[in-house]
């Protein structure tokens, strides 16, 4: 329900007045286009109080004050990684006593509430400026010009991945019936190693690599996986290929492959997952496998090949139509990583 407008001073006093001429409630709100129970209100808080004032609130006074609320607001803004133990010890110093559910209180009041560190690559400040020259020299380059690129990497599926972080609805007593809990086993039940790759135009191949990868296996999977892709794929005969600087992929027989199969390869920043659209395509694809839940490792790689032959060529059109709005993040986050 919305919030209805104050009365001003004016009106409550003007509205006392009428009362004591011995006009009635219903006369009064009618000359002064207020509710009846409005001038009701007002009226008796002017017998009870003999004032038509905002009376004080009521309830227990703030445990920090304000000057304590922004020490706290201070340390946490300058160490996101301060626990709530050492602000309750600085605010002890200070003179106050408080327990840590106050200080998560107090910073909830403030927009402020604790979340899991989000893991992301270390950026050295070489990998800063090559993802800052990167963002600035393709700003200006077309839909059209990303659409000739065919975006490929590795990933690891994880065979109860997904599965472990998932929340369910329950009552009380019933956590452990099994439609509310998640099959575990011993060192994490096995995980599949994927590489895959895709343009604007849809999901190319996608394998499995079963032993370690090296520079030799890197290139069988282009021969077997890439080039074939290309051809269901229709790329034109200026497309170019992306991979990221892993040693396989700067390997000498991986360099000397592409140069005999004459491939134009992005030159590509270290440490910028965030910057390959597949990184969403694996996210999209670990959510459909999880929803199968694959009884083994088997079953797994299966249904892996199956959901990523059904993402939606669409959904690999828009994440390529989006590209300059993940170069711009990254020019405005000063080069850091960003949320893509």
């Amino acid at each position: 329900m919305a919030k209805t407008k104050e009365l001003s001073k004016d009106t409550r006093t003007r509205i006392v007045d009428l009362h004591q001429t011995g006009k009635s409630e219903s006369t009064i709100g009618k000359q002064l286009g207020v509710k009846k129970s409005t001038v009701g209100a007002i009226i008796r808080k002017w017998k009870t109080y003999k004032t038509t004032d905002n009376l004080p609130q009521s309830g227990a006074p703030p445990k920090i004050s304000s000057r304590g609320v922004k020490m706290i607001m201070r340390t946490v803004s300058k160490n996101p990684r301060t626990t709530r133990g050492d602000l309750v010890n600085d605010l002890q110093r200070a003179g106050t006593t408080v327990t840590k559910v106050t200080i998560s209180n107090t910073l909830q009041r403030q927009g402020i509430k604790s979340c899991s560190a989000r893991r992301v690559p270390l950026l050295k400040p070489v990998h800063v400026q090559a993802r800052l020259k990167f963002a600035r020299e393709h700003m200006d380059d077309t839909a059209e010009d990303w659409e000739n690129v065919v975006w490929s990497d590795e990933t690891k599926v994880e065979h109860f991945g997904i599965n472990s972080t998932r929340r369910v609805w329950r009552k009380k007593n019933t956590e452990l019936h099994p439609k509310n809990t998640i099959p575990t086993v011993k060192h994490g039940g096995g995980n599949i190693m994927l590489w895959g790759c895709f343009s604007a135009k849809g999901t190319g191949r996608l394998i499995r690599v079963k032993d370690r990868m090296n520079g030799a296996m890197y290139c069988e999977i282009l021969s077997q996986k890439l080039l074939p892709s290309l051809k269901a794929l229709k790329m034109k005969r200026v497309w170019v290929f992306q991979h990221d600087n892993d040693p396989t992929h700067t390997a000498r027989a991986t360099k000397e492959w592409l140069r005999k199969k004459h491939l134009k390869v992005l030159e590509w920043p270290s440490q910028s997952p965030d910057f390959n659209p597949i990184e969403n395509l694996w996210r999209e694809l670990k959510v459909r496998v999880a929803r199968r839940q694959p009884q083994n490792i088997t079953a797994l790689e299966k249904i892996c090949m199956e959901e990523w032959a059904k993402i939606p060529a669409t959904v690999c059109a828009n994440l390529v139509k989006t590209y300059s709005n993940r170069l711009t993040s990254v020019i405005a986050n000063r080069s850091y990583v960003t949320k893509y």
